[in-house]
């Protein structure tokens, strides 16, 4: 019972000595032993491996692609135009034993502050060397190319390799913003200024252009309309001289309905005249007669009283030609 007292004690201690002894190597991981601060293994392929219990120790890296973020940088480009600058950094470690020896038992966290200052510099040196307008481009792909080649180099003393740089944000400090969207709508005003004065000056000619087309349809038609009434006044003369050549008593009959009509306008019309007034021959009892025996002289119209009549009827005088005279158009 002793003797089993004593040895399980030492099995247990040799056991537990036996398994630190063993290590795991993970696939997403770079493994250093170490002894004394002296670097003993490198194990970059995963499996088990072995190192000398409580004299060796293992320190694990990770393996995979890590990211770094970089404060806002203030930049100066080449006309002096100041910019605001963030970058997003890839990168990974490649050599654990440079890394190690660079870094020291920090780790990732030193390795990020020393690559944030290579990256900064960087930055500061591609940005600087390019006007702003190059910056504030939509394609800045060889700035950040430019930028990712000069960190690299740099960071190859770390162990470490850049993957890939971008620039996440580029922009005007605050104290600028103002005044620079100040002149940007003064330029855009400008430009909207010159579009409503080129559309003004387009207008114009459209118009211009519209009203010449105007008069001059509108004196064509003018000229046209005043051939065809005189085409028209001329037939109508011819008209009317057949037909006085033909039956003058007819034509003087007509003429007098004609003047009838035109001076009896209205419900309420009064004519004070002769009773042998030339103006009534057709409408008394023997006009016929007058009809059948031709036109006779006219005879002068007395009048006994001044003519009464509504507003628009023409005088006697004026609305009736004496039976057989010859029309005014017919005499010209």
């Amino acid at each position: 019972m002793k003797r089993t007292a004593i040895i399980l004690p030492i099995l247990a201690i040799a056991a537990a000595i036996g398994l630190s002894a063993l290590f795991v190597v993970d696939e997403r991981e770079r493994v250093l032993v170490l002894q004394f601060g002296q670097v003993k293994q490198v194990r970059t392929e995963p499996g088990l491996g072995i190192k000398i219990p409580l004299i060796q120790e293992v320190v694990r890296y990770d393996a995979r692609i890590l990211g770094l973020q970089s404060q806002p940088l203030e930049v100066t480009p080449l006309d002096d135009r100041r910019l605001v600058v963030d970058a997003f950094a890839r990168w990974r470690i490649v050599d654990v034993v440079q890394f190690r020896e660079a870094v020291g038992i920090e780790g990732v966290r030193a390795a990020q502050g020393r690559l944030e200052s290579i990256l900064n510099a960087a930055i500061r040196e591609v940005l600087g060397s390019v006007p702003s307008g190059a910056v504030l481009s939509e394609d800045r792909t060889p700035l950040m190319n430019r930028i990712r080649d000069l960190s690299r180099r740099q960071a190859a003393t770390l162990g470490i390799d850049v993957i890939d740089v971008r620039m996440t944000r580029t922009d005007l400090p605050e104290q600028n913003l103002s005044a620079t969207y100040a002149r940007m709508r003064a330029e855009r005003e400008r430009e909207a200024a010159d579009e409503i004065a080129r559309g003004n000056e387009a207008a114009q000619r459209v118009r211009a252009a519209a009203d010449r087309t105007v008069v001059e349809i509108v004196s064509e038609a003018r000229r046209d309309s005043e051939i065809i009434r005189g085409e028209a006044d001329a037939e109508r003369n011819r008209i009317y001289a057949e037909a006085f050549g033909r039956d003058p008593e007819f034509f003087a009959f007509t003429r007098s309905m004609t003047a009838y009509e035109q001076a009896l306008q209205g419900e309420n019309s009064t004519m004070v005249l002769a009773p042998d007034s030339e103006f009534f021959r057709y409408i008394g009892s023997d006009g016929m007669d007058l009809m059948r025996q031709g036109p006779a002289a006219p005879a002068p119209a007395e009048t006994t009283q001044d003519t009464e009549s509504s507003a628009g009827t023409p005088s006697p005088d004026e609305a009736a030609e004496p039976a057989g005279a010859v029309p005014e158009t017919l005499s010209q």
